[in-house]
């Protein structure tokens, strides 16, 4: 088990991608029940128990186990079975302990002028308003030790460098430490901590530009405040359309609990003219794959890869001979539905076997891993068959990965994520599953 602090407010566990649970039959009888109520209400029992500390995934009316847990968990105070269920005594309880919190920090869903963005501010919290210097709205408390920032795209800034900028590390703040980054075509989000602070960033890229928001708070301060982050997180809409309603989640529509995901694409890379190597359980994730319209020919396989027979012109990728360090920093290249995805990886291992930290999705395997000069390191074998997602953003996981024998590229200077995509995208390959 490897622990990081995600979204600034959650400590989350990574399991192997390979370990499903079996069913629980408490919580399917649960499901059932749940998904009875109307859709209103049950994005309010989630909603109530992000604030009475007790839930902290996306408030979308899903049930799953995050859910169960939340339920039972609140129910178990008053010595009730862990049956996922709430009476109607307890609803009634849940509601009115929501309603306490929320009157006590004065939450309010905001539409700030001058960015556009529409978000929760905890007001009573947060009682200072003014402007951030990014040309956003600030909400500050009384004493200056949390900070609501909202803020817009400046010129020349695109989604790719305002990352870059956020997860690089800074001379002027050495004790600052990135504890999870996820870089999305649409959004990224970064959160971390300093010596004496905790730090959440979220930026979204649409049709007006660039918006997003973060927070900053003292540590000492973090039992009440992480709640908080969540609620406003969870009320963070960039680009609300006019006259639309608040919405109660936020712009990721995600359910809290793993969730079968078809296979629409998976990757594979190029190591030579003719020929590229993909993995074995990729394949069989993806059927009828499909290069250009052509069936995949396998030439070769042993162990977890396969290497492939391709058509066409391309740039291989070059290959390093030694294995990823421990903790080094990665990254994961994949085409996704949205197009060609560039994720943050760290190197590890699963039972002394290669492995990455990374918050993949289903059809990331085959991906190939480069190092920070652009050197093929490693190939994600195992495909995280379902999407698990904790407070609307994909927690970093284990997953099994290979290394490509026969490599001999000798290490460059560093690159930049961006330096990276530009320059091995022409060696991946996508290969199309059938339906």
């Amino acid at each position: 088990m490897i622990r990081h602090f995600a979204a600034a407010l959650l400590l989350l566990w990574a399991w192997p991608a390979a370990a499903q649970p079996a069913p629980d039959p408490k919580l399917q009888a649960a499901q059932q029940v749940f998904d009875g109520l109307p859709e209103d209400e049950r994005r309010a029992i989630q909603s109530d128990l992000i604030w009475t500390g007790h839930y902290n995934g996306t408030v979308t009316g899903g049930f799953g186990p995050l859910t169960f847990r939340a339920i039972n968990t609140f129910a178990g105070k008053t010595g009730a079975a862990a049956d996922g269920l709430l009476t109607p005594a307890q609803r009634k309880a849940l509601k009115d302990g929501a309603a306490r919190a929320r009157s006590e920090a004065g939450f309010e869903i905001v539409t700030d002028s001058r960015s556009g963005i529409r978000i929760g501010v905890p007001l009573k919290v947060l009682p200072k308003a003014g402007t951030a210097p990014l040309g956003g709205g600030r909400w500050q408390s009384a004493d200056g030790k949390v900070t609501l920032d909202t803020r817009v795209g400046q010129p020349g800034e695109t989604l790719a460098s305002l990352f870059e900028r956020a997860t690089a590390a800074n001379p002027n703040s050495p004790d600052r430490k990135v504890t999870y980054k996820l870089l999305r075509p649409d959004f990224y989000v970064v959160s971390g901590e300093t010596r004496t602070g905790k730090f959440y960033a979220r930026m979204a890229e649409g049709p007006a530009g660039l918006r997003g928001f973060s927070v900053g708070y003292d540590k000492a301060m973090a039992e009440r405040i992480d709640r908080l982050v969540i609620a406003v997180a969870a009320a963070f809409e960039p680009f609300p359309a006019p006259g639309s309603p608040a919405p109660v989640a936020g712009p990721e529509r995600s359910v809290d609990s793993p969730v079968q995901s078809p296979v629409r694409s998976v990757t594979a890379v190029r190591l030579a003219a003719g020929r590229a190597v993909t993995s074995r359980a990729a394949l069989d994730a993806c059927p009828g794959p499909r290069i250009a319209g052509s069936p995949v020919q396998v030439t070769a396989g042993a162990g977890a890869l396969v290497t492939l027979d391709i058509a066409g012109g391309g740039m291989p990728a070059p290959v390093r001979t030694d294995a990823p360090a421990e903790g080094e920093d990665l990254v994961v290249l994949s085409h996704a539905a949205e197009g060609l995805v560039a994720m943050p990886a760290r190197a590890g291992s699963i039972g002394g076997a290669p492995a990455i930290m990374a918050p993949l999705q289903p059809g990331a395997a085959g991906s190939p891993v480069f190092d920070r000069s652009g050197r093929l390191a490693l190939i994600v074998t195992a495909d995280p068959a379902r999407t698990f997602m904790v407070a609307g953003i994909l927690p970093e996981r284990a997953h099994a990965a290979a290394r490509v024998e026969g490599g001999a590229a000798p290490a460059g200077p560093p690159l930049s994520t961006g330096a990276i995509v530009a320059a091995r995208q022409g060696a991946l390959v996508r290969i199309e599953c059938g339906r």
